[in-house]
C-alpha cells in the first residue's frame, strides 16, 4: 500500500475537510491536484505554527460573538415585552398573522440592533394576546421574548 502524505487545507473541499485541517492524502491526489492548484501546502513546522495561530484566532473570535449574543439576551430579556400592531377584526382575530419579519422589525425599533428573520421562530399567532418568541442569537445562546399582538 502507498505511502499517505500529509497536507494542511487552504480552502473548504467537500470530500476532505475545512480550511485549515490537516489531512492525509495519496501522494498523487497531492501531488498532482492539491499542490499546483493552491488547495492545500505541503506540512512544515512553519505551516502548522501559522495554523495553530490560525485557529486560536478564530476560537478567540468565536469566543467574542457567543459573549455578545449572551449579552444581547440579557438586553432583551430587560426589555421584558415586544409590541406588534396589526389590524383586527372580529372577535380579536387579525387579518393576516404575525410573521418573523414582524418580530425582528419590533426587537430593531426597541434596540436598535438587527436581526435576521429566520433566526426567530414565531408560534401560529391569529388572535391579539401575549405569546413566547424564540429568537436565536449563536449557535449556542437562544432567547425567549415576550410578544404582544395589539390592535391599531
Amino acid at each position: 500500500m502507498a505511502k499517505r502524505v500529509q497536507v494542511v487545507l487552504n480552502e473548504d473541499l467537500l470530500s476532505l475537510g475545512k480550511n485549515g485541517d490537516l489531512v492525509e492524502v495519496a501522494p498523487g491526489y497531492a501531488r498532482n491536484f492539491l499542490l499546483p492548484y493552491g488547495k492545500a501546502l505541503p506540512v512544515t513546522p512553519a505551516v502548522l505554527k501559522q495554523v495553530a495561530h490560525r485557529k486560536a484566532k478564530q476560537a478567540e473570535q468565536e469566543a467574542a460573538a457567543k459573549q455578545e449574543a449572551i449579552d444581547f439576551q440579557t438586553a432583551l430579556v430587560t426589555i421584558g415585552r415586544f409590541t406588534v400592531k396589526k389590524q383586527i377584526g372580529e372577535d380579536n382575530v387579525l387579518f393576516g398573522t404575525v410573521t418573523n419579519g414582524d418580530v425582528a422589525d419590533a426587537i430593531e425599533e426597541a434596540t436598535k440592533k438587527t436581526i435576521d428573520r429566520r433566526d426567530i421562530t414565531v408560534p401560529d399567532i391569529h388572535r391579539t394576546g401575549k405569546y413566547k418568541v424564540q429568537v436565536k442569537l449563536h449557535a449556542e445562546v437562544t432567547a425567549e421574548i415576550n410578544l404582544e399582538v395589539i390592535s391599531y
